[in-house]
């Protein structure tokens, strides 16, 4: 599979699941897992997005510790995609206005925790690796981004 295909299953997989569950580690070394709703923006190839508050813990972890994972699965189970990646946070006004409009339908559980709308950031995912998983039929492909031809 090359990267496009890869980006593509990436892509098709989280517009069937909305959510995804992202794994930070925090200044002691001990993983973090929380369910998020991250997205794509169009013309941003390699880049996953999410929204938080900066008062949420997982900013003070990104500080700390810029490497995150995420994993995001078909409802059904039958498909399995885990991101390595980069995460960086933006507080840029442009940036949001972009990433509300791609994922903005899918976080009124975001805005139950966070209803100040002032308090958003933008979490910002430099794909690195790519594993897919279709445990159905045993099919497995691996994709390292920054060696790849996209």
């Amino acid at each position: 599979m090359d990267s496009r295909s890869m980006l593509d299953t990436v892509e098709r997989v989280l517009e069937r699941s909305k959510i995804a569950v992202l794994a930070t580690v925090d200044p002691e070394g001990r993983p973090h897992l929380r369910w998020m709703t991250p997205g794509l923006v169009r013309g941003r190839d390699r880049l996953l997005y999410a929204v938080t508050s900066p008062e949420f813990r997982k900013t003070d972890e990104v500080r700390g510790n810029a490497a995150v994972e995420w994993m995001i699965q078909s409802r059904s189970l039958d498909e399995i995609v885990t991101i390595r990646g980069t995460m960086r946070i933006l507080d840029n006004p442009s940036v949001k206005a972009e990433v509300l409009e791609a994922i903005g339908g899918h976080l009124s559980t975001f805005w139950k925790m966070n209803p100040d709308e002032g308090k958003m950031v933008v979490l910002e995912t430099t794909m690195n690796e790519i594993w897919y998983t279709k445990p159905t039929t045993g099919e497995r492909h691996t994709m390292t981004l920054e060696d790849s031809d996209g």
